[in-house]
């Protein structure tokens, strides 16, 4: 079920308006109680076996802030180089507000790539949204905040390894408590934009996913392997799979299999739209590289799936963050 997971509002520029109604079909409903309980399942699964440790991976840990920085800072001027602000769906032009947005997707990238005032540079990736709702109105930013995922985490967790301000004595590495909830805001905001996104262009919007199957039919794979399911059909399941890949992440239980499960489908839609696609999806790519990394580390692994690291009082937060920090 890969293509699904390719923006329709990135590659079609036309307005049909919402049907909610179709998201509170009868048939509707139960494919998304079967994502909530798959999503349970998993998580009660992942109390028996939570991952496998792989130890090259692992030993990444220490670095996983400057993986979130790189992805940031390509995607940011990758999509500013296609003339887009945050995302596709946003073009840019070349007035007042276009250098002024696009200043701050520059401002931005440099102090990623730099490591240099990596929190102040967070911050304004995190003012950049409510700026670009100024111009582009609410609804396309809320699709990007799987971008404003980076951007949470880099504020609770610093620069890390590889920074001016580490290099320069200004910070440290991350606690494990600081860690725990940098990561949490990672896979939350992202999860949160998989599901916004299957709502806003598919099971709140159905026209606009047929729409693009009539533009490309043969992302109906469905159809494609002889299946018969006609494009509204379709339509249905993979909102559906886009729900459920966003809550597996909030739930951030079994890293190493939902990230597994998920980046085929991520990956598989660059075949068919290249740079804007990649450009686009790269705050993702980042986000599943991190799980992935600190999913493979036994002592990291239960920082990924705490469903609420702050208040530390909690017997499993402070087994976790001890853990953690023995690494």
């Amino acid at each position: 079920m890969a293509p699904p997971l390719a923006h329709e509002t990135w590659f079609l520029e036309d307005d049909v308006g919402a049907d909610p109604s179709f998201a509170g079909e009868p048939l509707t409903l139960i494919l998304l109680a079967v994502a909530l309980l798959v999503t349970v399942g998993v998580r009660l699964f992942a109390r028996v076996r939570s991952g496998v440790d792989v130890p090259f991976l692992g030993a990444l840990v220490p670095y996983v802030p400057f993986v979130v920085r790189m992805h940031l800072a390509v995607a940011l001027i990758g999509l500013l180089s296609l003339g887009f602000y945050l995302s596709p769906a946003m073009d840019l032009h070349a007035n007042a507000a276009g250098i002024v947005l696009g200043a701050v997707m520059v401002v931005v990238a440099i102090s990623m790539v730099a490591g240099w005032h990596v929190r102040e540079g967070a911050l304004l990736l995190v003012l950049a949204g409510p700026i670009g709702m100024l111009e582009f109105g609410v609804l396309p930013v809320v699709q990007r905040v799987d971008m404003l995922g980076p951007a949470l985490f880099l504020l609770a967790a610093g620069g890390g390894r590889w920074s001016a301000d580490f290099e320069l004595g200004r910070i440290g590495g991350p606690s494990p408590e600081a860690l725990a909830r940098a990561v949490w805001s990672l896979r939350v905001a992202t999860g949160v934009a998989l599901i916004v996104v299957a709502f806003v262009e598919k099971l709140a919007q159905p026209d606009l996913a047929l729409e693009f199957l009539a533009k490309y039919p043969h992302f109906n794979l469905a159809a494609q392997v002889g299946l018969g399911w006609t494009d509204l059909q379709f339509i249905r399941v993979a909102g559906a799979v886009e729900v459920l890949f966003g809550l597996l992440l909030i739930s951030g239980a079994a890293p190493q299999l939902v990230v597994l499960a998920a980046g085929i489908p991520f990956n598989a839609t660059l075949y068919f739209f290249g740079e804007v696609e990649l450009m686009g999806h790269l705050p993702v790519y980042g986000t599943m590289l991190v799980l992935l990394v600190l999913g493979s580390s036994a002592r990291h692994r239960p920082l990924v799936s705490q469903l609420w690291p702050w208040g530390g009082g909690s017997a499993y937060t402070s087994r976790a963050a001890a853990s953690a920090a023995s690494s």
